[in-house]
């Protein structure tokens, strides 16, 4: 099967070489001034009771156009007014219709830790996400060496968002540190993209108790929610079942209130 990981990093890759032509590191650099601090992601998942990261994106290379009309000033504030306890944001143009604008103009609206999902593979997207907004910053395993990942943190840090560390099966597990924020457990195969939520039970027995988990993908009903609860995790990412919905928001309101309700 086509490897889509592979297609996605590679063309990443000419996506950062040419947004260094048009703006250098220097210059991002120069331009972070005083910003404002950062929200953190993990506490919010630790105090929320629902613990549902609600994903703003308009396509994917599986399935195509999700919502391809989507605007985030108007589904990123009423997830926050539904009860989501941090936001994700695909801020990838080509495979999943994204752009740093939908952070850009989500961020003013609400008060929620804002997560950039995105294929990170350069420092320089880092610096991008600090300006834009981003309160935390996703960095797959599958798409780093431990070492890069383990810089990448470092400079995450440094710039004062955290990292949701997102790990596909258990040869992976090496890459978690003392450093990492959260450990997050892709039920989607970013090779063949094949969802499958028992990943995320395989791997709990297997994962460090004193972090803070995060279930990815695949997730469309409550009592996968409660399940997942059950078995340690305290972050549930959550996107095409609302974003497929023609009121987002209303849909994240109605699962809270049934995961309340059970």
């Amino acid at each position: 099967m086509k490897d889509i990981l592979s297609e996605i990093i590679a063309n990443k890759r000419c996506e950062v070489a040419f947004q260094k032509q048009t703006i250098s590191l220097e210059q991002l650099q120069e331009t972070l001034g005083d910003l404002p601090p950062t929200r953190s992601m993990k506490k919010a998942l630790t105090h929320s009771e629902s613990g549902i990261i609600a994903e703003f994106k308009r396509r994917s290379p599986s399935k195509g156009w999700i919502r391809e009309e989507a605007l985030p000033e108007v589904i990123v504030p009423a997830y926050a007014t539904a009860g989501a306890a941090a936001l994700s944001i695909l801020t990838d143009e080509k495979f999943f219709g994204g752009s740093l604008r939908d952070i850009r103009t989500a961020r003013p609206l609400v008060d929620l830790p804002i997560i950039r999902k995105e294929f990170i593979i350069d420092a320089y997207q880092l610096y991008q996400a600090r300006l834009i907004g981003a309160d935390a910053v996703l960095l797959i395993a599958a798409a780093l060496s431990p070492e890069q990942c383990n810089e990448l943190t470092a400079q995450a840090h440094a710039l004062g968002m955290e990292v949701l560390l997102e790990l596909h099966s258990s040869e992976e597990l090496s890459y978690i540190s003392k450093e990492t924020d959260m450990i997050g457990i892709n039920n989607r195969n970013l090779g063949s993209f094949h969802t499958d939520i028992e990943n995320s039970f395989r791997l709990a027995e297997l994962l460090p108790k004193e972090s803070i988990w995060v279930s990815e993908s695949g997730i469309s009903s409550p009592e996968t929610v409660i399940r997942l609860r059950e078995a340690g995790f305290k972050g549930f990412l959550i996107g095409e079942t609302f974003m497929r919905n023609h009121e987002p928001g209303e849909m994240l309101h109605q699962f809270i209130h049934s995961i309340e309700n059970s």
